[in-house]
């Protein structure tokens, strides 16, 4: 199988991944009583512990060596905290203040955000082509966020402004580790990144504090989204990103919110609208239309993720 086709597959499988997780997510706020401030610290720092606990028992001197260097060390922060941990919470955060098709509509728009990253990075303005994808981008986000109408937002302020955030860190966690992956197996840099988070956000939001004890469906739903959110769709998603560069696999991670939308609406029972399939719509345009131009010249995402190595 080429480096394409297998780039490609887990992209998409990690962004099914993604979508799988946040609806088991959504359960969980409406279902189980849970808050994402008791859930994520939790979820990162069990995935964290499996993946360095598996590579340490593998190779302790590769696992400790990012450590090692003051650069190294320094992009691996980055990278753990603002980039894989902030996602992880605002991407609930969204969740449990909207849906799981919403929020991860409104992450993957991270494209458009590499672009103006990358305009920037070549003192440019943005070409035709690119200009097309941000106005598509924008009538995507207003169809899905205000169903057409000038007057009345469909979400809340607070989940669109924590989607849009979201996004912002996918930029961090694509763009920024392009040094590290070039030095040590990605699932291992997970690891790390899940790790910082979940030390993280347990001081900051203390968890044991809270009074809340999950149900066995609770804890079969923190075993999903720890196992097939984290160790399986960052793995998958962040190997694939190595293969065939970040442009391209943002669209193949359209699997994402088509998945979290599917089993939202038909299992959940969230409600899914026209105008929400045509802000879907938009998007998907935008995303294929960022995907084909790479494909016939160097990608803004992979030029900016190349001039910041």
């Amino acid at each position: 199988m080429s480096d394409h086709a297998k780039g490609s597959l887990l992209t998409m499988f990690g962004g099914a991944c993604w979508g799988v997780s946040g609806c088991v997510g959504q359960y969980l706020f409406t279902s189980q009583g849970m808050d994402s401030t008791w859930l994520v610290p939790i979820r990162l720092g069990l995935a964290g512990l499996i993946l360095c606990a598996w590579y340490g028992a593998r190779n302790w001197r590769q696992l400790v060596d990012p450590w090692r260097t003051a650069r190294n060390a320094r992009d691996l922060v980055i990278y753990g905290l603002a980039g894989v941990s902030c996602c992880q919470f605002l991407y609930f955060l969204t969740i449990q203040l909207s849906t799981a098709g919403t929020a991860t509509i409104l992450q993957d728009l991270s494209p458009i955000l590499i672009l103006g990253v990358a305009c920037l990075m070549d003192r440019r303005s943005p070409r035709p082509f690119e200009l097309l994808s941000v106005l598509l981008a924008l009538l995507g986000v207003f169809l899905l966020t205000t169903h057409g109408s000038l007057t009345n937002l469909a979400v809340s302020p607070a989940a669109l402004v924590s989607g849009l955030a979201s996004a912002v860190c996918v930029v961090i966690y694509t763009m920024w580790p392009k040094n590290l992956q070039k030095q040590y197996p990605t699932p291992m840099l997970q690891g790390w990144a899940f790790l910082m988070g979940g030390a993280a956000f347990s001081l900051i939001f203390r968890p044991w504090q809270m009074h809340y004890r999950p149900t066995a469906m609770g804890v079969l739903g923190i075993a999903a989204v720890v196992l097939i959110g984290n160790v399986l769709a960052f793995s998958c998603y962040m190997s694939g990103v190595k293969l065939i560069g970040p442009a391209k696999s943002s669209l193949f991670s359209f699997a994402e919110p088509v998945t979290a939308a599917i089993i939202s609406t038909l299992v959940l029972g969230s409600p899914f609208t026209a105008w929400d399939a045509l802000g879907f719509v938009c998007i998907f345009l935008m995303l294929v239309l960022l995907s084909l131009s790479g494909s016939r010249e160097p990608s803004p995402a992979r030029a900016a993720a190349k001039q910041h190595s």
